[in-house]
């Protein structure tokens, strides 16, 4: 049992008379500016805020004046005093003796953000040194102190809420009602709690052994957005960013046109925006059409709009209400061929051309996504909630290229049959087990998923292609897992295959090896599975 003696909060309206403010970041500075000189709020502040903010023609006292000691170990130790503590912590009607027999003032409200450790580290470059010089301590002290006494103090860490504080102040007298002072509170605990998440991760990382089992999961986020619904109507969702999230995510993906973004756009959206992230610009054109996280058309083409086709005509039916994605900025022809072509929910690539902006406009329902421009594979842990815990694994992102597989057949693949098989098995990593995939001439033509039995896999591709009147013949096949037996290789036989690639391992390979060789095709085995439940 706690010995702590719990004090009445206070839900009245506080006037905001005093503040302290020390931001890292100097966004929407002026709009502070202009709360305290409006309501003639007295400020204290620390080096580059504070020089900011006199700049904006608000006067200011140095942190280092009122506490009587100048800023220590290069700034380190500035706001660690009892002085500015006790102005946070302090009880308005409890603490006023004691801070007055130390000449201590309260603060009614505190501005405070912190080092920008995320950006730090987001460099390629940054040194763990640098790293650990930009772990802030004195911010999160002051923001979870006054987090803690907002039943007396208002507290915001979020420069966006600024203009809110401002309609606060000017609503209400010059002060603060309670419902906001909780809010901002909240947000604040929130903030903290991910800054030090992102730096115990950050640290993890860094251990010098990389199979540790010294592992704790962290997982903070903030407030999440409220979705219309989740997978299905009666389900609510929300979106929770990671904070700054990376650039060619989904997080930081800028919506340019449409209704906003449901859960299954979303769910759907990753899909595709993982798929076509296989596909580097330097190897040509791709598009992705993804339906039910699964795709059901992939091509590479020299144009966007030759890939665009391509993709589409592998299986129009699912297209229809589909995700697309593309690894180019989004042209005009290739808008103009959608808008006819097909009802889409989304449509995402690096950048979106303003003449195809235009074009996509005769269709404001379809959500236009702007991702920007993507790096290579970032690796990236993925989380699954079951009942009971969570599962976490890395992305499957594992980079392999035709030096690492073997062939097993006696018949080597031709060029043409090379270029077919990796780009089936890129995309055999993005469909759901068992996943089959036909590929010829670089753009999928039938695509079997998610089924209980490899060998109906490969009939419902095998089915796929014969719906759209796309010839089986001189195609290959890219299964994500082995062959438990020969009937799934001799399933695609039928249908003219010339060529397969799959991971290997089952204890018939032998067997499905000896069918390949009997048929004069061509086999090889990549060793790595990939199944995508």
């Amino acid at each position: 049992m706690s010995s702590l003696v719990a004090t009445p909060i206070t839900r009245s309206p506080l006037n905001i008379l005093r503040a302290l403010v020390s931001v890292s970041n100097k966004d929407h500075l002026d709009i502070l500016a202009k709360c305290f000189l409006t309501h003639n709020i007295e400020v204290l502040s620390t080096g580059g805020t504070a020089k900011t903010l006199r700049e904006l023609g608000v006067t200011v006292l140095d942190v280092a004046d009122y506490t009587g000691f100048p800023e220590m170990m290069d700034g380190r130790v500035k706001t660690l005093h009892p002085r500015i503590h006790g102005g946070i912590l302090g009880r308005k009607g409890i603490d006023d003796d004691v801070l007055a027999e130390h000449d201590i003032g309260y603060f009614d409200l505190v501005v405070v953000n912190l080092y920008p450790f995320a950006e730090t580290i987001a460099d390629p470059d940054c040194s763990y040194e640098v790293a650990v010089e930009n772990i802030d301590i004195g911010g999160p002290s002051m923001l979870r102190a006054a987090a803690k006494n907002h039943a007396h103090i208002s507290v915001i860490t979020d420069p966006n809420d600024y203009a809110q504080l401002s309609q606060a102040l000017a609503s209400n007298n010059g002060s603060v009602d309670f419902e906001n002072r909780q809010r901002w509170a909240a947000k604040a605990f929130a903030h903290s709690a991910d800054y030090e998440t992102m730096i115990a991760q950050y640290l993890q990382t860094q251990l010098a052994s990389a199979d540790t089992t010294e592992v704790a999961l962290n997982v903070n986020l903030p407030t999440g957005e409220l979705l219309r619904y989740g997978e299905n109507p009666h389900q609510q969702a929300r979106f929770f960013r990671q904070p700054s999230p990376e650039v060619g995510t989904l997080g930081a993906a800028e919506l340019l046109q449409g209704k906003a973004l449901s859960y299954n756009n979303l769910a759907d959206a990753d899909a595709a925006l993982e798929c076509i992230k296989s596909f580097p610009i330097t190897d040509g054109n791709s598009c992705v059409i993804v339906k039910h996280a699964n795709p059901c058309g992939v091509a590479l083409a020299d144009s966007q709009h030759a890939a665009y086709l391509a993709a589409y005509a592998s299986d129009p039916t699912s297209a229809f209400g589909g995700i697309l994605a593309f690894n180019s900025d989004l042209d005009q022809k290739t808008a103009e061929q959608i808008v006819s072509n097909q009802y889409a929910e989304v449509i995402l690539a690096p950048t979106i051309s303003s003449a195809a902006l235009a074009t996509l406009a005769k269709k404001p329902n379809i959500r236009v996504l702007a991702t920007g421009q993507w790096q290579d594979f970032s690796q990236q842990q993925q989380l699954k909630v079951i009942s009971g815990g969570i599962l976490q694994q890395n992305a499957d992102v594992i980079r392999q290229t035709a030096a690492d597989w073997k062939v097993v057949s006696k018949r080597l693949p031709s060029e043409q049959e090379w270029q077919d098989l990796r780009f089936a098995w890129a995309v055999a990593r993005f469909v759901k087990s068992n996943a089959i995939v036909f590929v010829k001439n670089q753009r999928t033509i039938g695509i079997g998923a998610g089924q209980m039995s490899r060998v109906i896999s490969v009939k419902i591709a095998a089915m796929k292609a014969h719906e759209e009147d796309l010839e089986t013949k001189g195609a290959v096949m890219a299964s994500d897992a082995f062959f438990p037996f020969a009937d799934g290789l001799e399933a695609a036989l039928a249908e003219g295959l010339t060529a397969v690639i799959h991971p290997g391992g089952s204890m018939r390979d032998d067997e499905v090896i000896a069918a390949a060789d009997k048929a004069e095709i061509a086999m090889v085995m990549t060793g790595t599975r990939h199944f995508r439940h």
